[in-house]
């Protein structure tokens, strides 16, 4: 069994909603085929399923007993949790403020560390102009480092020196072997970094905006709040506002670079990903599977309760260039006779056409709530979905 890329195609519907909002507040929007389509960001759906907390959530984990980190992703990791837990262990506040820096400077390229500077309440504080995405392992590295610089300076102007000739080569080289540095999340969506001390991840997970297989459905949705105190004398509300809410099937692409992933994992070379240990990719795959298919992005959580599962998953394992079947959707599908059966058939006819034109160049599984003969015919099996995350897991973990 040979494989390099894993492909998952879902299609998700979801009722009343506004699932991911524009600068203005309302509903993302991509053209194509000649129509507007409500889209969800990819933004938006990897950072639902990086967040997810549930039994599949990816910080749970475990590697030998011990969670697996994840990166931590803010302008105030510096400050919480390198600056701070030295000013808690006795270590004078400007000496841990100077040293703080020194490391910041050393780890961001020139222009996006912040200087250090007082807060509201006069206490030294360190931020970044922009997030940063650094793993549990790295700030660990990052606070020993700035706490020996800190124990050898004598003062605050003295940290300078000593920073000098602490922050060398070899200390670039030693954070960057850090096993799974980065932090889990990072190794599977990426990390970019324009220094050369932190170590760049690329992406393992490649995540497309989902879109609808129609043009938009929206509606604008007029709404009042009662002000509960307001006198029987008193007209007209408390509040009134709108608020647009869409509706819709949406196609969603996700692929998986299986060497890449192995290798941000276990630090091996993409070459080298058949000769290391494969159980935690595997494991990330499985989680996947699930948390792509039953975790919902979306705003107005309370008022919309946009809770849905998939309705259809396809998964494709093969060497081949992966490609999407997005196009099945060029034209879109009209809802005569059942909107979800006729995007399976559009699907499948699409998935027919590839293989005439290319030859069949994947295994897949399908797992779908309804049943449909033309893209029955086109897989291999038709499984639940939890056989399908664990046929998934299987290609990374038996492959030879």
């Amino acid at each position: 069994m040979s494989v390099r890329f894993l492909q998952l195609h879902t299609l998700t519907s979801y009722p009343a909603s506004l699932l991911n909002r524009d600068d203005v507040g309302f509903a993302k929007r991509i053209p194509f085929g000649g129509s507007e389509r409500t889209r969800i960001s990819s933004q938006c759906l990897k950072r639902h399923w990086r967040t997810a907390d549930d039994d599949y959530a990816l910080d749970r984990i475990e590697v030998g007993g011990e969670p697996v980190p994840m990166a931590v992703r803010s302008r105030r990791t510096f400050e919480v949790h390198v600056l701070t837990p030295m000013k808690a262990a006795g270590i004078d506040p400007e000496i841990a403020a100077a040293a703080v820096e020194e490391v910041l400077k050393w780890v961001l390229p020139e222009g996006k560390a912040k200087q250090a500077k007082e807060d509201e309440e006069g206490e030294e504080t360190v931020r970044t102009q922009q997030v940063t995405v650094i793993g549990r392992p790295e700030v660990d590295f990052l606070r020993s480092l700035a706490e020996q610089i800190a124990g050898e300076a004598e003062n605050a102007k003295d940290v300078k020196r000593v920073a000098k000739e602490r922050l060398s080569k070899e200390q670039r080289d030693n954070l960057q072997a850090l096993g799974r540095g980065a932090g889990l999340d990072a190794a599977l969506f990426g990390r970019m970094v324009t220094g050369d001390v932190l170590a760049r991840c690329d992406a393992a997970i490649h995540v497309a905006h989902a879109f609808t297989v129609h043009p938009s459905y929206s509606e604008t949705d007029y709404f009042s709040a009662v002000d509960d105190l307001q006198g029987a004398e008193e007209t007209g509300s408390g509040h009134i506002n709108t608020s647009e809410l869409t509706s819709g099937l949406f196609y969603g692409y996700l692929v998986v670079d299986v060497p890449l992933l192995v290798s941000n994992l276990e630090g091996c070379r993409p070459n080298d990903w058949k000769n290391a240990d494969r159980a935690l990719a595997g494991d990330v795959v499985r989680r996947l599977a699930h948390l792509v298919t039953s975790v919902s992005p979306g705003a107005k959580l309370g008022a919309t309760a946009p809770y849905a599962r998939s309705l259809a998953v396809l998964a494709e394992s093969g060497d081949s260039q992966p490609r999407t079947l997005a196009n099945a959707f060029l034209d879109p599908v009209a809802s005569r006779g059942g909107l979800l059966d006729a995007s399976l058939r559009r699907m499948a006819q699409h998935l027919q056409g590839l293989d005439a034109m290319y030859g069949v160049e994947t295994a897949r599984q399908l797992a779908a709530v309804t049943s449909v003969d033309e893209l029955d015919a086109c897989v291999d099996e038709r499984v639940a979905l939890p056989a399908l995350a664990e046929w998934l897991s299987a290609q990374v973990v038996e492959a030879r």
